[in-house]
């Protein structure tokens, strides 16, 4: 019953109240239906929507996507023992060749080509730091691929948030996010 589901909301009781919701990296289709209708309501019901990240803001991206490479002048071959690279890069070949098949009609339909989204996903792959190349090694699946175009659960909330006009903001910066994990050494990647 979606009343008995564990709603991940939290209420501050204050007046008004706060809610503090514990949102997951998917996209939002896998988790939407298993969202209950309390946790739904408080966003609905809300004036101002907090998120870890401002994903809507063309800076946050840019300021991603550039805290995930390596220093100037380096490659991920310069850093990974020759058989891992080895084996990522026919990995990653595989995955090239795999992802025709993998895509939905759906994604199709919508103009998205296999190697646009491979080169979205794993473009300038060779300049990115070790552990951003895992966590996109990890994206690399046929579940995630024919789920791309879906906007993972905190990106669909902002953008519902904006189309709403709620005051939106972030309380994180990239940096606060990208640091930390930059800051594991390769055995702890």
């Amino acid at each position: 019953q979606q009343s008995e589901l564990n709603s991940f909301l939290w209420t501050i009781k204050r007046d008004p109240p706060s809610y503090f919701f514990g949102t997951i990296h998917v996209p939002y289709t896998r988790v939407w239906d298993f969202i209950p209708e309390n946790s739904k309501k408080a966003f609905q019901q809300s004036h101002v929507v907090y998120f870890e990240l401002d994903l809507t803001d063309p800076y946050t991206i840019s300021a991603l996507t550039s805290c995930q490479l390596l220093p100037q002048g380096k490659n991920l071959q310069d850093v990974l023992p020759r058989d891992i690279y080895r084996r990522l890069k026919r990995h990653l070949e595989y995955v090239k060749l795999m992802m025709p098949s993998w895509m939905t009609p759906d994604q199709r339909g919508k103009g998205l080509y296999a190697d646009y989204l491979f080169n979205a996903i794993a473009g300038n792959w060779e300049r990115k730091r070790p552990v951003w190349v895992m966590l996109m090694v990890n994206s690399l699946t046929e579940v995630d691929i024919k789920s791309r175009g879906v906007p993972v659960l905190d990106l669909y909330l902002a953008q519902e948030a904006e189309r709403l006009r709620k005051q939106t903001g972030a309380v994180e910066k990239v940096e606060e996010q990208c640091h930390p994990l930059n800051g594991l050494n390769f055995s702890q990647v």
